[in-house]
């Protein structure tokens, strides 16, 4: 494991967790104890953990990757344990929150299938909680960045949100009320796999056509290489700047090429903007949300992306001109959102942590008043 801080344990502790995590947050965090947590955002190849206040603010980050490439539940358990222990050094920590890029059951207690992770019902919260003395909660990655989103960042204030993180492929989430929504299962907001086009593109998922197909990193750079491939006309200054090496032509690349004119590159960024408006416009249909606030690393393109984006929505919405629009948002608090907000949402569990101790230590009184008399 390759770490940004090198520092020595000492010492073990076996957690008290809460086994039961209740799925109702709402307006709970007023009056969540205003004590730091640790926030953790977990990725393909990267953990990131940082000490997070009542306000959203990040008091201290660390990183480390994730070498093996099996990605082992163990090897990532073991990442997680040392980040956490490394900020404890420094912070009174009371609870760990953990945004996993996969699915989480209703319990938030298992991840159910992670699809860059060897994690198939993985029991990865009581496992954190036997090697940590503090609770623990597990939730989705998209949830956890929604949630900061609401809290602090561009969904402040709206009572009805659904988020859109554009990354590798789609995720998302939908905040009702001051509560998430995870389905009956936990795995709600799964919009990157809606089937827009049918025959379409094959999808890692098994499936074809799927929203993430056409409107994600993997479909930018996908539309990007196929083009210099082919040794169009319209692709040679990204041929350039690559030196002829097509993989290495990558998301970002094709931003900053937009961002200074690359008539191709604005135009793929087009293309990806207007099916995010079309899936966009889809979901105002079924969830009618106040507001999408749109995050995930291609986010970063600003309005190249988020302006056709807005116009397909537009377009597309059913019952246009007759109905208030819901707005379309980029996220402020990019790519830490998920970190923040899993800390945030532990923040939640440390309360009902400590009701029940108190509650516990009160019997236990109750009961030694007794035996007195």
């Amino acid at each position: 494991m390759s770490m940004y801080r090198d520092r020595t344990h000492r010492g073990t502790a076996r957690a008290t967790v809460l086994r039961t995590v209740g799925a109702r947050e709402r307006r709970s965090h007023l009056t969540a104890p205003r004590v730091p947590t640790v926030g953790i955002d977990i990725g393909g190849t990267k953990v990131m953990a940082g000490v997070v206040d009542a306000d959203g603010n990040i008091l201290e980050k660390v990183r480390a990757e994730t070498p093996d490439k099996s990605k082992s539940p163990k090897v990532v358990e073991d990442t997680i344990t040392e980040l956490v222990l490394d900020l404890s050094d420094r912070h009174d920590v009371h609870a760990v929150g953990i945004g996993a890029a996969g699915w989480v059951d209703a319990d938030r207690s298992r991840v159910l299938f992670a699809p860059h992770l060897n994690w198939r019902n993985e029991p990865l919260r009581d496992r954190l909680a036997e090697r940590l003395a503090v609770p623990v909660m597990v939730d989705n990655d998209a949830n956890t960045a929604a949630w900061a989103e609401w809290r602090f960042g561009a969904g402040r204030g709206e009572d009805h949100l659904v988020m859109i993180t554009l990354g590798t492929g789609i995720g998302g989430a939908i905040l009702e009320d001051g509560a998430i929504k995870r389905g009956k299962y936990g795995v709600a907001g799964e919009f990157g796999h809606m089937q827009v086009v049918p025959g379409g593109h094959r999808c890692p998922c098994g499936n074809r056509g799927c929203w993430e197909q056409y409107s994600s990193g993997n479909a930018l750079v996908r539309e990007a290489r196929e083009m210099a491939a082919a040794d169009s006309p319209v692709a040679y200054n990204i041929i350039e700047r690559v030196g002829g090496r097509i993989g290495d032509i990558t998301g970002p690349l094709i931003t900053e090429l937009a961002r200074e004119g690359d008539a191709m590159c604005v135009e793929l960024l087009q293309d990806i903007g207007q099916w995010l408006g079309v899936g966009i416009a889809n979901l105002a249909a079924a969830l009618d949300p106040s507001c999408f606030v749109i995050g995930g690393g291609v986010s970063a393109a600003d309005d190249l992306l988020i302006g056709p984006a807005r116009d397909a929505f537009k377009r597309h919405l059913t019952g246009r001109g007759y109905r208030p629009e819901a707005t379309i948002a980029k996220a402020q608090l990019g790519p830490e959102a998920g970190m923040v907000g899993a800390a945030d949402l532990a923040r939640l569990v440390a309360r009902r942590f400590r009701r029940a101790n108190r509650r516990r230590a009160e019997r236990n009184e109750r009961y030694e008043r007794s035996g007195r008399r």
